[in-house]
């Protein structure tokens, strides 16, 4: 190519940038003028409110709702029966709720069955009978090859517990 060309074709494109950049914004005025138009916006008046009306309370000689109707014994014992354990040390599978433990396997060792419960954590415990897990006091009963059998100790609703069987079934995760 030669230079002249080449300062041809650069003037060219000069000229054609300066003639995009003129000062003519009439379409741009005429925008925001229908815009403004557009959105005449208008409020509407407040609502109306109620004046205040008083309540008689006509159940002054019914009982109070907010008072026990029978007197609550502060050092009163609970009775005697089937208690968890609070001074015995939790055992580590006790801190996960049942329904997050898996039983993967067993494990035989020297006529002692042990079974294989993997926490939530992915971490694999060895357990026998005698073995707590769960966080209702679930003692292991049995070990199998199909299932972990334990008895849990929960409320009974009334102040007391009861004991509940629950089962870890083999899992293949």
């Amino acid at each position: 190519m030669k230079p002249g060309f080449i300062k041809l074709f650069t003037g060219l494109q000069f000229a054609l940038l300066l003639s995009a950049c003129s000062n003519d914004v009439s379409d741009l005025e005429q925008y925001i003028e229908i815009t403004r138009t557009k959105h005449i916006g208008s409020v509407e008046p407040l609502p109306q409110f109620k004046p205040y009306q008083n309540f008689v309370y006509s159940a002054a000689d019914l009982r109070d709702p907010f008072e026990a109707t029978f007197e609550l014994e502060e050092d009163k014992e609970l009775p005697a029966g089937l208690r968890p354990n609070e001074q015995r040390v939790k055992e580590p599978l006790e801190y996960f709720p049942l329904d997050t433990l898996r039983m993967v396997g067993i494990l035989e060792q020297n006529k002692q069955m042990w079974g294989l419960i993997k926490d939530p954590s992915n971490l694999v415990h060895r357990v026998q009978v005698g073995n707590y897990a769960g966080q209702s006091e679930g003692q292991i009963v049995s070990v199998s090859e199909e299932k972990i059998e334990l008895i849990e100790i929960v409320p009974d609703g009334i102040g007391g517990y009861i004991e509940r069987n629950a089962t870890l079934g083999i899992s293949e995760d």
